[in-house]
């Protein structure tokens, strides 16, 4: 189905929209309460207290978050005055929408949301809530008043009160030389969460309810990030990030390690100003959670995009070399396995942390390049094996050049772009990560932005932004263990770019690599990296240290794993999920069903349930697992059988490792 189909589609929905409008008069609630369709989340408002405006969160009949509080900053306008409802717009929309590079094509938006109009003696403010059955979210609204047009923002505090000190899964603090959206996940009690703890941060409250805090639609707004709250009380609070001022990033990892705090406001914006949705996502188990992440993306804008059917997810090989060797020798290879996309590293244009580097220039750098390396007759010979190309870019060399080098690189024939090294947290640089994704989409170019950036949805609205990093993996020599926190934590914001290694030493340290086939199905990403570190086998080595253990691609078996796997999906089901010890994902494309395992330290038997199949239909399934005896690199064994909705196959899996199966419809029965 093409793209102006689904957007037919998208409209048709919209047009059948159901909507019930009230607005009455208040008769001064004290409580104001948003249900979910099914009547299973309700958050409730306490909007006119003296201690301001509050909240709370029922899960089925438990209050698992206990009066809250939001508190508002500026020195322009007062919102510290006790609050009177004037007037409340109650809605209920049932919606859905078609999206061609989700992990689902079509997305369920059905909600219901109450809009509480605030009046003080020195302010108003509006309250939009939403209820939907995956969890509620909350945005406030300053309206104009007091004759401003704009205003300053010194800070927004949320205050999340509970009963007990929970436990929760916490990125590590937010300080000089850490990465925090890459950072180690740790479990931890609420009460020792440390200064930046990262979003989506999962909260344990039982063993069959968990408890999300998430952002969605930040586009031109501070960051939200998390702390511990009083000594002695179970609280998280909530905080925006500030500016920073001549900031300094580690070479290596791009971390932070110098910067000067601004005593600017947090947010400047013009009025009327709504904030970025404050999200608390509800399931009874880590799977549930993970199959109803679609909530972010609901709390963004529609597809943004007039015709967006020339945004391409697909597969990457990384080419290192910068050699006309390495580049041809790398199209070569991809066109023949089912990628998509050839990406030309950091290097290309002298050295990426050098504020003089010119990106409108093909000037190679020394150390990771002697060249020759002539990029349009790269891109021209790409172009004739239906390849798309795309290049590494620094936010350096993008912050200072990008009105330049959009046109530029459409001239040459590049597709997209990969953001190196961005800055994040601050408006400033959060207005401009989006702003550049949204002039990227003018010439038809890709976005995948790396290092701390983490999504909030923002790729509904502009798809171009295929994927982004904000996640510890293979890089970072991840073990299995800590792929399976990250499944049912940082993937719970949206497309992650874990760049998958294959041939490299690492992957022994990290599990296997079955587990690694695993990664493509378990971890989502529209635009997936494949064989990370490795090259393709007719490239010259790479020999500059900069990489280490360089490997060349080889021709195992199950190589036709990765050529078949797909990037976008029509439906996922978590079939298996124990954050940290196991995860088995299984998704649709057409009729081919993908199953990813990946196993943490103990051993385990897995019995694979089938029922998700269609039962009128005979499948055949390929089964790839690790086996020390096979005679390969990769000791990886391939078996096949045929299979049928009522079957059950038990697997013995070692500790961490993992398995894959590939699925294909065969005849109705």
């Amino acid at each position: 189905m093409s793209y102006l189909t689904y957007r037919a589609i998208f409209f048709k929905v919209i047009l059948c929209l159901l909507f019930i409008h009230t607005s009455v008069a208040s008769a001064k609630p004290q409580t104001i309460k948003v249900k979910s369709p099914d009547n299973s989340k309700v958050l409730l408002i306490h909007p006119e207290g003296e201690k301001g405006i509050t909240f709370s969160l029922l899960y089925g009949k438990e209050e698992v978050v206990l009066p809250s509080t939001l508190t508002l900053k500026s020195k322009d306008i007062d919102f510290t005055s006790p609050f009177k409802v004037v007037n409340v717009v109650k809605e209920k929309v049932k919606n859905e929408w078609v999206n061609p590079i989700g992990e689902r094509s079509t997305v369920t938006d059905h909600y219901t949301q109450v809009k509480i109009e605030l009046q003080s003696k020195t302010s108003s403010l509006n309250l939009i809530c939403r209820a939907y059955n995956e969890g509620v979210a909350f945005a406030y609204e300053i309206p104009q008043q007091n004759g401003l047009s704009f205003i300053n923002i010194e800070d927004e505090n949320i205050t999340y009160r509970f009963k007990k000190d929970h436990q929760v899964w916490s990125t590590p603090k937010r300080e000089s030389g850490k990465l925090t959206a890459q950072g180690e996940y740790q479990k931890i009690a609420l009460s020792q969460l440390e200064v930046g703890c990262e979003r989506p941060l999962l909260i344990e409250v039982d063993y069959d309810k968990k408890l999300v805090l998430a952002e969605a639609k930040l586009v031109d707004y501070a960051r939200l990030s998390f702390q511990a709250g009083k000594k002695g009380a179970f609280e998280i609070v909530s905080s925006l990030d500030g500016r920073q001022e001549d900031i300094k990033q580690d070479k290596i990892t791009g971390a932070v390690i110098e910067g000067e705090s601004s005593n600017a406001p947090k947010v400047k914006g013009k009025l009327p100003l709504q904030s970025p949705w404050r999200v608390m996502m509800m399931a009874e188990n880590y799977g549930e959670l993970l199959e109803n992440n679609f909530i972010i993306e609901n709390l963004n804008d529609p597809c943004a995009i007039k015709d967006p059917s020339w945004v391409t997810p697909g597969k990457v090989l990384r080419e290192g070399t910068l050699t006309n060797q390495g580049a041809l020798a790398s199209i070569d290879f991809v066109a023949s396995h089912n990628m998509q996309y050839v990406h030309f590293d950091a290097g290309w244009y002298g050295n990426e942390m050098d504020n003089a580097s010119d990106a409108t220039t093909i000037t190679l750098d020394p150390k990771r390049s002697k060249g020759p390396f002539d990029l349009e007759k790269i891109c021209q010979y790409a172009k004739s094996k239906g390849i798309k190309v795309m290049l590494y870019v620094n936010r350096r060399a993008l912050e200072k050049q990008l009105d330049d080098l959009l046109p530029l690189f459409s001239k040459w024939g590049v597709a997209g772009i990969k953001f190196g090294f961005v800055r994040v947290g601050d408006q400033e640089a959060t207005a401009w990560m989006h702003e550049a994704i949204k002039k990227a989409s003018e010439y038809k170019m890709i976005v995948d932005v790396h290092d701390e950036y983490r999504p909030t949805g923002f790729s509904r609205t502009y798809p171009n932004l295929l994927t982004q990093e904000g996640i510890r993996g293979d890089e970072e020599t991840v073990p299995n263990q800590h792929t399976l926190i990250t499944m049912f934590t940082r993937c719970l914001a949206g497309a992650s770019d874990n760049t998958v290694c294959y041939y490299n030493k690492r992957v022994k340290t990290m599990g296997s690599n079955a587990s690694q086939l695993a990664k493509t199905v378990c971890i989502y990403s529209p635009l997936q990296f494949l064989y990370w570190y490795d090259s393709a086998p007719l490239s010259p080595m790479k020999d500059d240290a900069l990489w280490g253990n360089t490997k060349h691609i080889g021709n195992e078996p199950e190589l036709e794993f990765f050529n078949n796997v797909p990037t976008v999906w029509d439906e996922t089901k978590v079939l298996k999920a124990e954050i940290g010890k196991i995860g088995v994902i299984a998704r649709r494309k057409g009729n081919n069903w993908f199953v990813g395992g990946i196993n943490g330290m103990e051993p385990q038997v897995i019995a694979l349930d089938f029922s998700f199949l269609n039962k009128k239909k005979e499948y055949t399934v390929k089964i790839y697992t690790d086996d020390d005896t096979m005679k390969t690199r990769t000791k990886v064994k391939i078996q096949q059988q045929k299979l049928t909705y009522d079957q059950i196959l038990n697997l013995k899996i070692k500790p961490n490792n993992g398995f894959v199966l590939h699925i294909t419809q065969d005849k109705l029965l």
